[in-house]
């Protein structure tokens, strides 16, 4: 299976309109603006891009209109990739604070689109450190799942996006992309959490760590379902999504289960378009203020 990932973009406000930069500098002889700096993966899925991560930003410019929110992309291969098919440039995350040192920039907030506390949030704490001293502040947002709270939202925010599909004889099946790390953890917590709260058709799985994909035909299986929603629980709807979930090759998560003897429903709608997903890292946001 292919292994892209998720995302990061970035949307400025203006006025009642609304712009998208990938790399903005603030104009010569005016004050520079506080800056939010929103920071993911990146993805070449253009179409799931504006609609996870320029949603997400859509409700950061809207939530601070005293900030101007500005992109960056963690992914080198994933900036390199949409210059060379779309001839736009991202910044990636120290050509983004070399940009902010240049305008000079005093005051930042970094939020990441990340999932977890993981090896990429830590890269990129790591990426700003050597630039903290040329700031005035530089505060950071927590990835989506960091709190109890962070739990009981998103879970609130599955259950409300995946209600026409919730129906008896279905499990819900989300697949995340899995880490090696520690912070691998949140899949089990959240898989406990749900059923906690009575949501026992909603399994959990993994591409690359654990729950894994047999862990969630065992839940299925044991929960007696004909019927499988597959849905990505990721920030946006990208290569995983579409080839390891919803692909027509003979590994992919939908032919496999197929095979089990499911009937298989999949829904290329990434965590980013949720609009309760939006607003955990709105509320990360103002934690950080």
């Amino acid at each position: 299976m292919r292994k892209f990932n998720s995302v990061l973009m970035v949307v400025i406000v203006m006025g009642m309109g609304m712009a998208v930069s990938s790399c903005t500098s603030t104009p010569a002889g005016k004050p520079a603006k506080p800056v939010l700096l929103a920071v993911s993966f990146g993805t070449s899925f253009n179409d799931s891009r504006a609609l996870t991560i320029g949603a997400i930003e859509k409700a950061l410019a809207a939530a601070y209109p005293e900030y101007e929110v500005r992109r960056a992309f963690t992914s080198q291969i994933v900036i390199d990739v949409i210059k060379k098919e779309e001839g736009e440039k991202i910044d990636n995350v120290k050509e983004a604070f070399n940009r902010l040192v240049k305008d000079g920039v005093k005051d930042v907030v970094v939020q990441p689109t990340h999932l977890m506390d993981g090896l990429e949030y830590h890269d990129i704490l790591a990426e700003i450190k050597p630039f903290e001293k040329k700031f005035d502040r530089i505060r950071y947002g927590k990835p989506l799942l960091s709190s109890d709270r962070d739990y009981d939202d998103l879970i609130a925010a599955l259950v409300s996006e995946t209600s026409q599909y919730n129906a008896p004889g279905t499990a819900i099946g989300y697949m995340g992309h899995g880490t090696h790390a520690d912070s691998n953890q949140v899949y089990e917590a959240l898989q406990k959490k749900l059923a906690g709260k009575g949501y026992t058709n909603y399994l959990i799985g993994t591409v690359e760590a654990e729950p894994t994909l047999d862990d969630v035909i065992a839940g299925a299986q044991a929960l007696g379902v004909k019927q499988i929603t597959l849905l990505p629980l990721m920030i946006v709807a990208g290569d995983h999504a579409n080839n390891d979930m919803a692909g027509d090759e003979d590994d992919s998560w939908k032919v496999i289960l197929q095979g089990k003897g499911f009937s298989v429903t999949t829904v290329l709608k990434g965590l980013g378009q949720y609009p309760g997903v939006q607003q955990i890292f709105v509320r990360h946001v103002r934690d950080a203020l």
